[in-house]
């Protein structure tokens, strides 16, 4: 069970996590969860390229060290890194010190300001500790506490690639019903989402390129 427009309560529930961007701007914010892994991030790559768009990508720590090369070509392609734990833990049945562990390990690979939540599951303890501690180069213990720490970003639109049971074409019609100005997209470029993505991205793209909308990062 899963929402594709996050509701309003949950917004109010955790009013510090980032939800949307300005509704002001034709500005549309793509991001992409699970990776880096090889030819489906890449065939994202090759996509966003065609419609020279940007995006961010929240990325799992495992697979940036299985897969330096193409976490360094997201990278050169000049798109947004995030975070998304070192073992796509989820928060609500992890304890916080682990929680925090898992993602500083990340972090050290990433060195970004911005952090996803794994299935957007996180304790309100887990967001408090991740807003004051981020990774330091100049610090012997690797950890700084900020007046800001990281950025944490969630959505207001999902996808649903994630779903085996969704019909793409579906998965497509979600993401152009739900989306506006600012909106925030999860997608994901994993195998297991790759059957919707293939097919709804490019066209996602060329919707909203010829309704004059711009692809950001984060």
């Amino acid at each position: 069970m899963y929402l594709i427009k996050s509701p309003l309560l949950l917004k109010w529930y955790y009013p510090s996590l980032l939800w949307n961007k300005s509704r002001t701007e034709k500005v549309i914010y793509l991001t992409f969860d699970d990776g880096p892994i090889p030819n489906v991030t890449d065939f994202v790559l090759k996509t966003l390229k065609v419609f020279n768009a940007k995006a961010t990508f929240f990325c799992i720590g495992d697979n940036i060290v299985k897969h330096p090369e193409v976490f360094e070509r997201v990278k050169s392609d000049g798109h947004a890194i995030g975070n998304h734990t070192f073992n796509h833990l989820r928060g609500w049945k992890t304890d916080d010190e682990t929680y925090l562990e898992n993602t500083l390990k990340c972090q050290q690979l990433t060195q970004t300001n911005l952090f996803r939540p794994p299935y957007g599951r996180i304790k309100k303890s887990q967001v408090k500790s991740l807003k004051s501690a981020v990774l330091s180069p100049q610090s012997d213990s690797g950890l700084k506490t900020t007046d800001s720490g990281l950025n944490i970003v969630m959505w207001d639109v999902l996808s649903g690639d994630f779903d085996i049971n969704l019909a793409p074409e579906k998965c497509y019609q979600n993401v152009i019903k739900h989306t506006e100005n600012g909106s925030i997209i999860v997608f994901h470029d994993s195998l297991k989402a790759f059957d919707r993505l293939s097919y709804t991205l490019p066209k996602v793209l060329a919707y909203f390129t010829e309704k004059g909308f711009t692809f950001s990062t984060l």
